[in-house]
């Protein structure tokens, strides 16, 4: 039995304490917002319906105390947005965290992000392994009980050199994690960034004149918005493959997650692929312009691909174009707020040294 401190209390926390509990780890969470967690302290239990079934389990323990927390626990495991990586990771380094840590999901860019957090205060990192995409498809139903509609078949795992530690500890937990030859590869498979931000974009008046009254993987599947996806999807294979990876097209990557039927993968339509999908087609679109399709998926996604397209010498319009109009859409800039090089410790890097530092030779 693993001792598992879970940074996060929202849908993808709740689903893996209920996962990890179920599979009989000792889970306990911690969560940055009491209004988030209190209700799990005043119910002692997550109540959860779907994939796992359904039924309740009672949790170790939960805390505001981030240090409490980790006394005696094995394993950090991260399942927040992208936005809130930052203050996690340098609460652990003032905390001076030396237990693994993973990253569920990584995002795109996460394991470099923490290693420069943790620079940047002084403090050794621990080790740090990122899966490419959250192991759930989850939502709150309501503040103490979770609906898990998917579990993942297979998703990436990679960390940096000499944190292998971190990855074999996120395979024990999660056996789906698969090894990638490193964080580039699993940053550039995360599958929201390209499923995410053509749909909120091109459907942003849908979701303001609605607040969100409509299926976002379902209605706003139309046939503009697939071909964007698809074009989106063509620049971020070819900054993969100018780092020497050559990954799954989005549908075959969704497809190994779980996310699409196979069969409907193979048929080549993606927009009815995506559509038919179960895990995602009852999920409900976004419910304004500052849900986090637009603050993460952007900010978290589109902007460190941009940073990856720059040091590889790969133009990718699609992504440059849907982000100048999320930022005038939002009236945010998006661009500067979001995971730039700099807050990645790659701003002055070229293919060859930044393939160097996430693999550890050059």
């Amino acid at each position: 039995m693993t001792c598992v401190a879970i940074a996060g209390a929202g849908a993808g926390g709740m689903a893996a304490a209920v996962d990890l509990t179920l599979r009989g780890h000792e889970v306990r969470m911690w969560n940055r917002s009491r209004a988030t967690l209190e209700p799990l302290r005043e119910a002692k239990k997550i109540v959860y319906e779907g994939a796992l079934d359904d039924g309740a389990i009672e949790i170790a323990g939960m805390d505001h105390d981030l240090a409490h927390t980790l006394a005696g626990a094995d394993i950090v495991v991260v399942s927040l947005p992208a936005l809130a990586h930052e203050q996690v990771a340098g609460a652990l380094a003032e905390l001076g965290c030396s237990l693994p840590v993973v990253l569920n999901p990584g995002h795109t860019g996460g394991a470099l992000h923490w290693r420069n957090v943790f620079a940047r205060t002084g403090t050794a990192p621990p080790p740090i392994a990122e899966l490419s995409t959250l192991t759930y498809v989850a939502r709150k139903q309501t503040p103490s009980s979770v609906t898990i509609s998917g579990v993942a078949g297979k998703v990436h795992a990679a960390c940096l050199p000499g944190d292998g530690y971190a990855l074999e500890s996120a395979r024990a937990l999660w056996p789906s994690a698969t090894p990638a030859q490193d964080v580039l590869a699993t940053g550039l498979a995360n599958v929201n960034m390209i499923l995410h931000p053509p749909g909120a974009v091109l459907a942003a008046a849908w979701v303001e004149a609605t607040q969100g009254d409509f299926l976002f993987y379902v209605d706003a599947m139309t046939p503009g918005v697939v071909r964007t996806i698809e074009r989106l999807d063509a620049e971020r294979l070819e900054v993969a493959r100018a780092f020497g990876h050559v990954l799954p097209s989005l549908i075959e990557e969704m497809a190994a997650v779980g996310t699409v039927d196979p069969s409907d993968a193979e048929a080549g339509d993606a927009g009815a692929a995506i559509a038919k999908g179960q895990a995602n087609s009852r999920i409900r679109a976004p419910n304004s312009l500052g849900h986090r399709y637009y603050k993460e998926d952007f900010g978290y996604g589109l902007v460190p691909l941009l940073a990856l397209a720059r040091i590889a010498g790969v133009e990718v319009t699609a992504a440059a174009a849907l982000l100048r109009v999320a930022e005038a859409a939002t009236g945010e800039e998006l661009g500067a707020q979001g995971l730039t090089a700099n807050r990645l410790g790659i701003e002055n890097l070229d293919v060859d040294a930044l393939v160097a530092l996430v693999r550890g030779h050059g």
